[in-house]
């Protein structure tokens, strides 16, 4: 296992945070019977009112997601510049070795053929942005997309990961690298400012390490025929993914036990102890834990939403388990934990819908586009967009992230420099994933969460952008483009689908 230099044991130089809807076996589920008593009343009666370090409530997100944002981003969602992601789920693990990947079916993915691919997000990229590729399997950094540009994905469904060989990528990254060579047609502007965005991708304010999507083991997928849902990847595997992350990335000493812990040793007051650490934190280390907690939860609220009901090879059927949402979010049956858990859900939509409403000026610019090829889709697409981000704007009670790395300017800054690369580095862990879809979603949502934190520290580069030509202060990849709005996606169907469990356990009573 490699090791950086003040780091601990999975924390190299890049990561940020994550996870995967499949991972979720949480420890001390029960076996699969109703939950006697009030249900509805357990799961949700601590989940409301104001949440910790925020000024907001419950309520008003829920009334704001559920009838404003949510069905306007949904249909954003479907798009085609939206639903085509880029992504390399063939990286070795870093940490370890990884033994095996899932076999079960469901954790398989469908990459698209090239044929499915639509030709404006394949061919629109200029291959000056492109930078050579590194090594064996051209595991190095990306591109970025120019602006107005995309070079995502093209549909496909999910069923069985195909790809080439390491000797293929090699001769295949050698060819990659003689068609990256500067088009000579292209304006010295032009160039200039191609050059600056592959450059920026590795300056300092990135939280994320992202896929290098110029080479042979990157594919296309399409997310709305590989949902993130549950898989049946638990066990073991899983939560060594989880361990990694809370124990070795969130702040944490080793002498205080984080509760329910399934790989750790247990004890009758161990929440109580956690939990009075967490409180003596400062809020940047607080906040931390909360957006990697919220995420966590969101992953759980999906695999409950989308389980598999009834498993045919025909027709397998989908839908909400009530007992896999108790089991998971129940105070009982969590001793606590549940409501916890479903705050902090509350708690990273805070901060996502918070970059979503910062982002806003650098997608109203003219020359940001979402090119795939067709002008007049391209067009309708822009103006969804704007119009979700102009409703995450007009949110009344936004997270005040000004609150964040405040104070002496020394301290503030090695703080947020140790909170990037912590996030980068649980980016790193998504490669040890063995659930390939798994993978796929935390790679996604790590991203996603990743870019929304580089917005919300980049107010000032936003603030100044020129109105035309090129953004030299702040760029956004498509991919990058693409993750932030499927992560925040993500999270906002959690909070869409906790009031469905709302009502099917108040109808159960």
């Amino acid at each position: 296992m490699r090791r950086a230099s003040g780091l601990p044991a999975t924390m190299g130089l890049r990561g940020c945070p994550v996870l995967l809807l499949c991972l979720l076996a949480l420890p001390g589920a029960a076996p699969d019977h109703r939950v006697p008593g009030s249900a509805s009343h357990r799961c949700f009666c601590q989940v409301t009112g104001f949440l910790d370090d925020c000024t907001c409530d419950v309520e008003t997100i829920d009334s704001f997601n559920n009838g404003q944002l949510f069905p306007k981003l949904r249909r954003l969602l479907e798009r085609d510049y939206f639903r085509y992601y880029r992504v390399n789920l063939r990286k070795p693990c870093p940490f370890w070795h990884q033994e095996s990947h899932c076999g079960l079916r469901d954790c398989a993915v469908r990459p698209c053929e090239s044929g499915e691919v639509p030709p404006g997000l394949k061919f629109s990229e200029p291959s000056a942005a492109r930078p050579a590729c590194a090594g064996p399997g051209c595991h190095g950094r990306h591109g970025h997309a120019r602006e107005g540009s995309g070079d995502g994905p093209g549909p496909g469904e999910g069923a069985g990961s195909t790809g080439t060989s390491s000797g293929e990528s090699g001769a295949e990254c050698e060819q990659a690298q003689r068609l990256g060579a500067v088009d000579g047609s292209l304006s010295a502007e032009t160039q200039r400012a191609m050059l600056q965005w592959a450059r920026h991708d590795d300056s300092s304010d990135s939280f994320c390490e992202a896929d290098d999507e110029t080479c042979p083991d990157a594919e296309y997928v399409d997310l709305l025929l590989n949902p993130e849902r549950y898989t049946g990847y638990k066990g073991p595997d899983a939560w060594k993914i989880w361990n990694s992350i809370y124990e070795e990335n969130c702040f944490k000493p080793q002498a205080i036990k984080r509760p329910l812990n399934p790989l750790g040793p247990g004890s009758a007051d161990e929440g109580e102890t956690f939990y009075r650490w967490l409180e003596g934190l400062c809020l940047e280390k607080r906040a931390f834990y909360k957006l990697i907690s919220g995420l966590h939860a969101s992953i759980s609220v999906h695999l409950s939403a989308r389980y598999l009901l009834h498993d045919t090879w025909a027709a397998p059927i989908w839908g909400p388990n009530v007992t896999e949402f108790q089991q998971r979010f129940d105070p009982v049956l969590t001793k606590g934990e549940g409501p916890r858990r479903l705050k902090n859900l509350y708690f990273i939509y805070l901060i996502e819908l918070r970059a979503a409403s910062k982002v806003l000026p650098y997608f109203e610019r003219p020359g940001t586009s979402l090119f795939t090829g067709n002008a007049t889709i391209d067009t309708e697409t822009k103006d969804l967009l704007v119009e979700v981000l102009q409703a995450a704007r007009a949110f009344p009670l936004h997270f005040d992230e000004n609150s964040l790395f405040a104070g002496n300017k020394k301290e503030a800054a090695k703080l947020k420099e140790e909170f990037r690369l912590r996030f980068r580095n649980i980016s790193r862990i998504m490669d040890c994933v063995g659930c390939i879809k798994c993978r796929l979603w935390g790679k996604l949502q790590t991203q996603g969460l990743g870019t929304a934190l580089k917005i919300l520290f980049s107010e000032k580069q936003i603030e100044n952008l020129p109105e035309s030509g090129p953004s030299y202060g702040f760029q956004l990849s498509r991919q990058e483009t693409v993750a932030f709005l499927n992560a925040f996606g993500r999270i906002a169907t959690s909070v869409y689908e906790l009031e469905r469990f709302r009502n099917i356990l108040h109808d159960e009573l």
